[in-house]
């Protein structure tokens, strides 16, 4: 029975491998043919940009750890860290030098492109695709729709479509704000592979409480205005593809933030088990 199981899932997997590997293909030769055919060279940020963290990849697994899973989550961290000071220095250039007043407009956020904004949001697209191979290679997933990947092919779809008609550039690095919070779920990832697992400490109590801020105002609340944002401007926007684009990646995003959550909420109740257990037995 346990091998039956195990097999079924090992062909989960294989037909999820397969599906994801062949988008991601797909994916590359379409960025190609921008890049050489259509004289797109700003897309080479995307280029610089899963190059730049396969290099990582190559120096932590060399100088740190082979754990695949270690290698993956530390470079995840660094892109975390480089894409949210990012869009925050983008944000506060832009407030600094142009004051809030028009910086949410509809035209500004649909039609216009804050400065670094367009090779941010190339570079970041460039890691989501080094991230999805890095998975797929080291079958870091699981089950026959395993929700990161889907995640991965959600944004490369929603950014690269934006990239290539230059619109929702704004609001695309908006949504890159929620990259604040995943600083945390990679940090307590890191952790915890490192062995320190104390519930009881300060720092992984101040953790769990940036953890969640973040999850709330970073990631669940920033995305749902967005969202009514969206909503609230539906008629300004034309009859293209980008408003049903938008909402369809909007919607995908908050449902993952909502499988998130629940994540997140069964392991915080996890590792605080292990001191109610303590207390009682002192009890």
């Amino acid at each position: 029975m346990a091998r039956t199981r195990t097999s079924h899932n090992r062909n989960d997997n294989n037909r999820a491998g397969v599906f994801f590997l062949a988008t991601l293909i797909l994916w590359f030769v379409s960025v190609v043919f921008e890049i050489l055919f259509n004289k797109r060279s700003e897309l080479l940020w995307i280029i610089a940009g899963t190059c730049f963290f396969q290099i990582a990849n190559w120096v932590i697994r060399f100088l740190v750890s082979r754990d695949p899973l270690f290698v993956n989550t530390s470079v995840s961290l660094l892109h975390s860290s480089i894409t949210s000071a990012s869009v925050i220095f983008i944000l506060a250039h832009q407030c600094l030098k142009h004051g809030l007043n028009g910086m949410f407009e509809h035209s500004q956020l649909v039609g216009g492109t804050w400065q670094w904004a367009y090779p941010t949001l190339c570079f970041s697209c460039g890691y989501f695709a080094y991230d999805q191979l890095d998975m797929l290679l080291y079958r870091l997933y699981s089950g026959l729709i395993p929700s990161i990947l889907m995640h991965h092919l959600i944004l490369l779809i929603c950014f690269t479509l934006a990239l290539y008609r230059n619109v929702t550039i704004n609001y695309l690095i908006l949504t890159l704000i929620c990259e604040l919070h995943s600083i945390f779920l990679h940090v307590r990832k890191v952790r915890r592979m490192a062995g320190v697992r104390d519930s009881e400490s300060k720092a992984v109590k101040l953790e769990w409480i940036l953890n969640w801020l973040t999850f709330i105002f970073a990631r669940s609340v920033s995305h749902v205005l967005i969202t009514i944002k969206l909503l609230t401007d539906a008629p300004k926007f034309g009859k293209g593809v980008e408003l049903p684009l938008a909402l369809f990646g909007m919607a995908g995003m908050n449902l993952l933030n909502a499988c998130l959550g629940i994540d997140l909420y069964d392991a915080f109740r996890r590792e605080r088990k292990p001191l109610k257990s303590t207390d009682n037995h002192r009890e």
